[in-house]
Parts: C-alpha cells; sequence; structure tokens
C-alpha cells in the first residue's frame, strides 16, 4: 500500500473513533492511485517535467485545471518554481502515474491566497498525471530490439538513409508515424536535416535494425515544440526500422557467392549475357525475378541498355558464376524509382546467375578432345557424314543426344541441314576424331532459339566423327573420276532401241560407280539420289529418255553462261 492510501486511511479509521477533525495537515497527503507497470525513471529534484493537472477545494469546487487551457504545464522540480506542496508531491512520479495530493495551507498559498481564485487558509486537492521527465543531463537513450546476424555495414555520417519510424510522446501519444504514409523518411544522416538527437541516434545502425530512441527536448524540438502535435520541452520517443542506406559516393558492390573452378573467359563490354537474378531492397523486400517468368534477362553489358549498377556489376562474371551486385539509387533507379514495387532512391540487390554469354564476333570455339594417330583424310565441305553427338547449355542443361536414336546423325556438310556453327565444327575431322564445340547463337538458332533451345542461348556440342564419305559439288547428284564416255547415250541404251528407261539408266549408273569411273551424291538412299537423277533428264516426264533429253551438268551449266551473256 501507498504512502498517501496509508495517511488517507488513518484519517478515516480516527474520523471513525469519534476523535473529530485530527487538525491542520504537517504535509502533503499523497494517494498513488494508478502506478504504471514500468517505470523507467522517477521525478527527482532538478528534473524538468511535464504534467496535466486539475486543482479543486475539498467541497470539489475547481480553481484551476490545465485540461481547460489545452497545455501542459513545464517546469523544472525542486527550484522553488512551484509551490512547495507541489514540489514535494510530485517527487518520485513516473510517467503516466496518477496522484491524488492534498496539500495544506502552508505548502500552498497560505494565509495570503490567491486573490479571487484561491481563498486564504486553503488546502488544495490535486489530481496530477506525469506526462514527461527529463534533465538537462540526459542524454540519447538508444535500445536496440533486433539486429540481423550479418551486418558488414552502418550508418556513418553523410549517409542517406530510408527509414520506417513510429513517433510518441514519453507518455505514449503518438504524434507521427511513417507507416500511416506508407513511405519510408528518406534523408542525409548528420548534415543537420534531422533533428539532433535523431541524428545521433540512426549512426551505427545496420540495415533492418529496430532501434528505440528517447530523445529529450533539448536534442529535439525544445522549448517551441512543433506544431500541435510535439508540445514545448517534450522528450520523444521514436521506434524506428532501418530498411537501407548508402552514401553518394558508393559505387557498386560484388559479392562473389560462387564462383567456378574452370573460368577460361569473363565477360566484358559489347558481349551478350543471359543470366537469371532475383531483385530485392535491403530490407529482403523481393521486387522482381527472372525465375518467376522462367526466363532469362538478355542483355548486352556495357551498353546502356541496363541500369548502370546493372552494367558495373556484371563485368568480368563467368559462366555459371553466383554473383551478389548492391546497387545505391544513383547507379539504379534514382530518386523516382521505379513503378510501384521500386521506392524513390531505393538500395537494390540482385542475385545473379550467370547462364552464358558470348560477343557477337564471336566464332565457333573448338577443343579437340581425341584425334586418331595417322589421320591423312579429312572431312570437307559436301562430305557426308556420320557422327553422335551430345548437345547442351553451358549450364549443363541437357538438350539433345543422337545416342537416343537407333542411328548415329547423318548430314552433307554444306547444305544447310544443320546450324552453321556445328556444320564448321565438323570439317576438318578424321573418321573416330571428338571434339567439343561451343556454338555462339548467331551461328546457332539465333535470337529466337528453337523447339528446346532458348532464345540467343550459347551451345555446347561433344561431337564424334563415325564415318565419311566423299562428296560431290553443289548441285550435283553424280560426277565422272574422269571424262564421261564420248558416245554416252549409246552406252546407255544397253538394249540399243533408242530409249533409256528408268531402269536401264539405273543399272548404267551402278556399274560406273562400281568400276570406280564415278560417284553418286553420297547418302544413306543411293536409289533415290539416282531416281532423282532420271527424272532431271526425263524432262518431259514421259519414264523414257531420248537423245535430246540427256545432257551433262556440265553443259547445262555452260548453255546457262551462253543465254546471260
Amino acid at each position: 500500500m501507498s504512502l498517501g492510501s496509508l495517511v488517507l486511511l488513518l484519517l478515516s479509521i480516527l474520523g471513525a473513533l469519534g476523535l473529530g477533525h485530527p487538525g491542520p495537515l504537517e504535509d502533503v497527503v499523497i494517494d498513488r492511485y494508478y502506478i504504471p507497470k514500468i517505470c523507467l525513471r522517477e521525478v527527482q529534484m532538478g528534473d524538468f517535467i511535464r504534467y496535466h493537472y486539475n486543482g479543486t477545494f475539498k467541497d470539489g469546487k475547481k480553481f484551476d485545471s490545465s485540461y481547460d487551457r489545452g497545455a501542459t504545464v513545464a517546469g523544472v522540480v525542486g527550484v522553488g518554481r512551484l509551490i512547495t506542496g507541489m514540489d514535494r508531491g510530485l517527487q518520485g512520479m513516473c510517467v503516466n502515474e496518477r496522484r491524488h495530493l492534498i496539500v495544506p495551507p502552508h505548502l500552498g498559498y497560505g494565509s495570503i491566497g490567491v486573490a479571487g481564485l484561491i481563498p486564504p487558509d486553503a488546502t488544495l486537492y490535486f489530481d496530477v498525471i506525469m506526462l514527461d521527465i527529463w534533465n538537462k543531463n540526459d542524454k540519447l537513450q538508444i535500445t536496440t530490439l533486433s539486429k540481423p546476424e550479418h551486418c558488414n555495414r552502418t550508418v556513418e555520417n553523410s549517409d542517406f538513409v530510408r527509414y520506417h519510424y513510429n513517433g510518441t510522446l514519453l507518455d505514449g501519444t503518438p504524434f507521427d508515424s511513417s507507416y500511416s504514409k506508407d513511405s519510408t523518411y528518406d534523408t542525409y544522416v548528420g548534415t543537420g536535416w534531422l533533428i539532433k538527437g535523431m541524428d545521433q541516434g540512426l549512426l551505427g545502425m545496420c540495415a533492418g535494425e529496430k532501434r528505440s530512441i528517447i530523445i529529450p527536448p533539448f536534442l529535439a524540438y525544445g522549448e517551441k515544440g512543433y506544431g500541435t502535435v510535439i508540445p514545448p520541452q517534450a522528450s520523444l520517443v521514436f521506434s524506428v526500422l532501418l530498411v537501407d542506406f548508402h552514401n553518394p559516393k558508393d559505387g557498386v558492390f560484388l559479392e562473389h557467392l560462387e564462383v567456378p573452378e574452370s573460368c577460361k573467359r569473363r565477360a566484358v563490354t559489347g558481349d551478350f549475357i543471359r543470366y537469371h537474378y532475383n531483385g530485392t531492397l535491403m530490407d529482403g523486400t523481393l521486387f522482381d525475378s527472372s525465375y518467376s517468368r522462367n526466363h532469362t534477362y538478355n542483355t548486352y553489358i556495357g551498353k546502356g541498355y541496363i541500369i548502370p549498377g546493372m552494367d558495373q556489376g556484371l563485368q568480368g562474371v563467368c559462366v555459371g558464376e553466383r554473383r551478389r551486385v548492391v546497387i545505391p539509387p544513383h547507379l539504379g533507379y534514382g530518386e523516382n524509382g521505379a513503378g510501384n514495387k521500386i521506392p524513390g532512391s531505393a538500395v537494390l540487390i540482385f542475385d545473379v546467375h550467370v547462364i552464358d554469354f558470348h560477343n557477337p564476333a564471336d566464332p565457333v570455339e573448338m577443343e579437340t578432345v581425341y584425334r586418331p594417330e595417322g589421320c591423312n583424310t579429312t572431312t570437307r565441305h559436301r562430305d557426308f557424314v556420320r557422327y553422335h553427338y551430345n548437345c547442351s547449355l553451358l549450364d549443363g542443361t541437357r538438350l539433345f543426344s543422337s545416342h537416343d536414336y537407333e542411328k548415329p546423325q547423318e548430314v552433307t556438310l554444306g547444305a544447310n541441314k544443320v546450324i552453321e556453327g556445328l556444320n564448321s565444327g565438323l570439317l576438318n575431322m578424321c573418321a573416330g576424331e571428338r571434339r567439343v564445340l561451343i556454338v555462339p547463337p548467331h551461328l546457332g538458332h539465333g535470337e529466337s532459339g528453337a523447339r528446346g533451345v532458348p532464345g540467343s542461348a550459347v551451345l555446347r556440342f561433344e561431337v564424334e566423327l563415325v564415318s565419311m564419305e566423299e562428296g560431290v559439288p553443289e548441285g550435283y547428284l553424280f560426277i565422272w573420276h574422269e571424262d564421261p564416255p564420248a558416245n554416252l547415250y549409246e552406252q546407255m541404251d544397253l538394249n540399243q532401241d533408242g530409249e533409256i528407261p528408268a531402269e536401264e539408266f539405273s543399272t548404267f549408273i551402278k556399274t560406273q560407280v562400281a568400276e570406280g569411273k564415278g560417284r553418286l551424291m553420297p547418302s544413306s538412299d543411293p536409289e533415290k539420289v539416282i531416281s532423282d537423277m532420271f527424272k532431271n533428264q526425263d524432262r518431259n516426264q514421259d519414264g523414257k529418255i531420248t537423245p535430246e533429253e540427256l545432257k551433262l551438268k556440265s553443259d547445262e551449266d555452260q548453255e546457262k553462261i551462253h543465254e546471260e551473256l
């Protein structure tokens, strides 16, 4: 039970025993009828305080009230600026504590009173609530409420900060909140743009840290207060969450999360890069992700197609590297931000995974893994080749493989049946040779890609040449090893009946091949090649070749030259 309650209880008991009026009070009677559970400090001599009160006489008649004036009372305790009874009655109070005080005349206005307001020898009754306590020797009170495990950097003077806050008076009365505005408070630290206490209270904070900062009035708005929400001589309590910060002198900060052991080449200005990323703000809020679109971000480096910070941050990456790129706003989206997901002056963090990159001037990169000894014959343009291959992206994603089929892949080199890069990589190979080919997209499937192949993808081929056959010049289905017979038609007309049907034509051509006098265009279906030859010579498509119809391709080409001339 409080001292004030004991005093009042004693007076009640005396009255009940019929002892009459106990006589004049010797001291202030104090009833602490509400004491907050948490009391960080109590009023002491010399403290500056703010409080509200109602003042009445014993009969309940009001003689004064700070509430009626709409302003709290502020003053210093124990220096004679208050009536002695109030000086004593306020000692030991906590913020938000409520007290009933009974002040005897000799500790109030005595035998003189206050003309027209308080009669002589009046006992005064006060109902007081304490709102604020501070001392000129007070310092900033900082309490760390939570802090990230990893904190590579803390706020320093001249840094630009973005933070959320709730601002209250010491009694808990709210006066402002950034949350209600749905926007962070953005400003420089240590340059006079903030009240002194906040300038000091933000120093040393990490992004994501939460602090409680109690600021005495002389480090806040002092004697003037601020508008109608912060009274004069008010201590302020800020609950602060630091969202992010940077310095105008900051460059891009790189953190290498994972670098492949083998990195033969690093990206430079002018390279075209494909990468995945997660983009977050400094507090971890995700604002964008290529993974959510299931598509890489594809662009040139150092050409101004992306924000300057990313242009710088991607320099020197390896294929397969994972890198964190921290970009200050002046190298990101600046004071205006972007859309409704990137606020103005926001620091951006990109976690990047590089899938591949190339340069538009890149040739096919070839690495010979195995080459048989005594390799004298190699593939040439128009040769017919059989080969096995495995095709993947540079990140190891498997795309296609000839091993999934019964037979090797077959193609005539230079016939535009495979991508240009693979065609180039198959030239000058020996049977049994194995190569690794890196094919840039402009020699592969280009910007559009193909079924199963992303646009602008660099392809990796593991190829093995199984066999090859010497080809024939473009446009030819058959060539003679030496000059053709002078009387070609007569030799081809095996039964000498003046016409050459398909069967007779086929027999003749096969004989020439068997005797080594000529060769067919290599193909997996020689019968079709011979059939195409016959159709070319049977110009009226009547099923037989006449002397007038039979012409060598070399003669046809010569006739065309004469016609053009």
